[in-house]
């Protein structure tokens, strides 16, 4: 009777699913790898520039890691204004239920390797080097023949 109890307990634990659950400090957008906590200070209209960006990514649900222009309470689409007379480097604009909202900048984006992957310059750097690559290689083909 022992030994079932015993295996009974043992194949509890092993078969039970663990939970797990996100919790954020606060509501945040990234912009150009830049973390910007979402405040509920209203800006007014007169005092929004120009679109600089929009939420392309939202975090992974368990791990919470992001990448690239992301915000783990805004929606895929979500635009950033730059706010008249403030450095994007402090502070960006957000569109929130018909008002605006400040974000305030809070620290550097952690590094992801989707930022380099994802990243024009990169791509097309690599589509250049393996072009030069492949010519090479082609001349050097058609001397040795």
């Amino acid at each position: 009777m022992k030994k079932t109890a015993l295996l009974f307990i043992f194949f509890i634990f092993i078969f039970s699913s663990s939970v797990l659950a996100l919790s954020w400090a606060y509501p945040f957008v990234v912009w150009n790898g830049k973390v910007y906590e979402v405040k509920q200070e209203v800006i007014e209209d007169s005092e929004i520039g120009k679109m600089i960006g929009e939420v392309r990514t939202t975090p992974h649900e368990i791990t919470g890691n992001y990448y690239g222009n992301a915000s783990n309470y805004y929606p895929k689409g979500t635009n950033y204004y730059e706010i008249k007379g403030t450095s994007t480097s402090s502070a960006i604009a957000i569109k929130n239920d018909h008002k605006w909202v400040k974000a305030i900048y809070v620290q550097k984006a952690p590094f992801h390797i989707m930022n380099v992957l994802t990243n024009t310059c990169f791509i097309s750097a690599v589509i250049i080097i393996a072009l030069i690559a492949i010519v090479i290689f082609q001349l050097k083909k058609s001397k040795n023949e």
